[in-house]
């Protein structure tokens, strides 16, 4: 079946390029046009997608064809994409650049799966003719990604901006379908590689509006639109926009899942996974709340607990319940951010500040990354979510290291094919019914990763009511 499906993918020559402050710019253009829209992002990113969604109203979805996997990016884009919406789809580093030489998982690669038309966003920093040569390269080398336009950013002055147009216009062939000023104060502030959270950030309201009128003065909004609209018709199976009935039953379990400035690192369709499979999603903060609530199992992410260290530290009391619950047997399950905060104690600039101590470890931050980059474990050790031989792909991105193990974890539950996990060979540490490392996963693409954390929580909660364990039990990782 053939259905309009507007799309646009924006993408550029690297990162850095100011990509993503185009894209929240025009997501926020396009909501105060009453356009309804629907972000999407590429890559292995959480801020992106935070602004993104914050800026739309909406959730942001990813499309990443290494941690999802072809078919499953296309389904996934065909439940979440309405007709009558605007798919904004933001992609990462630079359009070809994958895994390998031949661009593997790259932007182009996703823009060609998803036959969108694809728009480039120009640093034109000191350069003026040799814009024209970026887009050429960009159509040259790969004629079948089908470039409809160009974003002017960083340009200097009317002449250097009638240089640059001219150059893309006349050599190209393509619109130019924005010329944005250098500006010496973008609304977005950075860290790392990228924004800072909309979570850490006050005035993120107040920066999202300074982004939309970016893009009324600087960005042609018709044009865009209609790049859009003109995207070839989208023809798909059906994919049915809820999940299977069985999967949406009477709530059975409480999952817990710690939300805050310190913990902000979910992919939206991870949550969806929980709640879609049967479990009541109960929102938890480490740094207000007191103690912890009734759960049946635990999901934390990652995000930026070095910025939020003395105010975790402080939050003794939850800390407590937390490790209590943990030595009781509440199922776990930890990514990066979440995995420091299980540890003893997280060191940052020279000062230690205790964290909860459920696993027998200590983390410090260091200055420059310690993992970074798309990563493939196989499951050889017991855990309690994995069977032996299951292969995930994921991804990591840490500052931090491991500074010191005790007694009781030496017990990992993964081979590192590729990536660096906790020493450069083994990831997961695993304790009780914790399972914690550096690696985040997506759920479209481990679709084990939902039902065995779901199962969990329903063996644990069968045991503290004295019941016998469910069918699911049958699940249980550790005993395959």
């Amino acid at each position: 079946m053939n259905v309009t499906r507007p799309r646009l993918v924006l993408a550029a020559l690297r990162g850095g390029a100011g990509k993503t402050t185009i894209s929240v710019a025009l997501a926020v253009a396009l909501h105060r046009r009453g356009i309804r829209v629907v972000p999407f992002k590429k890559g292995p990113d959480y801020i992106d997608a935070a602004w993104l969604s914050l800026a739309a109203g909406a959730p942001c979805y990813n499309l990443d064809t290494f941690l999802i996997g072809r078919e499953a990016v296309v389904r996934s884009f065909s439940r979440r994409a309405p007709e009558d919406s605007f798919s904004l789809i933001e992609g990462n580093r630079g359009l070809y650049d994958g895994m390998n030489s031949e661009g593997e998982h790259s932007t182009a690669e996703l823009a060609k799966l998803l036959r969108s038309p694809v728009v480039l966003v120009i640093d034109c920093d000191k350069v003026t003719r040799t814009t024209g040569a970026m887009v050429l390269g960009c159509q040259t080398l790969d004629p079948t990604v089908n470039i409809r336009g160009a974003i002017l950013n960083r340009v200097g002055g009317k002449r250097h901006a009638a240089m640059a147009q001219k150059s893309v216009e006349e050599y190209c062939h393509v619109p130019v379908l924005g010329v944005v000023p250098r500006m010496e104060h973008l609304p977005f502030p950075e860290r790392h590689l990228g924004l800072i959270p909309p979570q850490e950030h006050d005035w993120a309201r107040k920066a999202l509006g300074e982004a939309g009128g970016i893009a009324e003065e600087f960005l042609d909004m018709d044009g865009l639109i209609r790049v859009a609209r003109d995207a070839p018709p989208w023809c798909a199976e059906e994919v049915r926009d809820v999940a299977p009935e069985s999967q949406i039953a009477t709530k059975t379990v409480r999952i817990g899942v710690i939300r805050d400035s310190a913990f902000q690192f979910y992919y939206y369709e991870n949550i969806e996974a929980l709640a879609d499979g049967g479990a009541e999603i109960v929102e938890i903060s480490a740094l207000e709340e007191k103690n912890l609530p009734d759960i049946d199992a635990l999901y934390i992410g990652g995000g930026f607990p070095e910025t939020q260290a003395e105010r975790l530290s402080m939050n003794a009391g939850f800390r407590r319940s937390l490790k209590a619950a943990a030595e009781k047997g509440l199922p776990i399950y930890a990514e990066c951010g979440g995995f420091l905060y299980l540890g003893e104690s997280l060191t940052v600039a020279d000062v230690s500040y205790p964290m909860v101590g459920a696993l027998p470890v200590s983390f410090g931050m260091e200055k420059r990354p310690q993992g970074h980059g798309y990563t493939v474990l196989e499951a050889d050790g017991e855990n309690p979510f994995y069977p032996i031989g299951t292969r995930l792909n994921g991804h990591e991105f840490h500052y931090c290291r491991i500074l010191s193990r005790g007694e009781g974890s030496e017990k990992t539950a993964f081979h590192v094919e590729r990536g660096t996990g906790i020493d450069g060979t083994r990831e997961g540490v695993t304790r009780k019914n914790i399972l914690a490392g550096f690696t985040h996963v997506h759920a479209l693409g481990t679709p084990q990763w939902a039902p065995a954390l779901i199962g969990a929580a329903g063996r644990y909660r069968a045991q503290r009511q004295g019941q016998h364990p469910s069918p699911c039990g049958e699940d249980n990782a550790s005993t395959k």
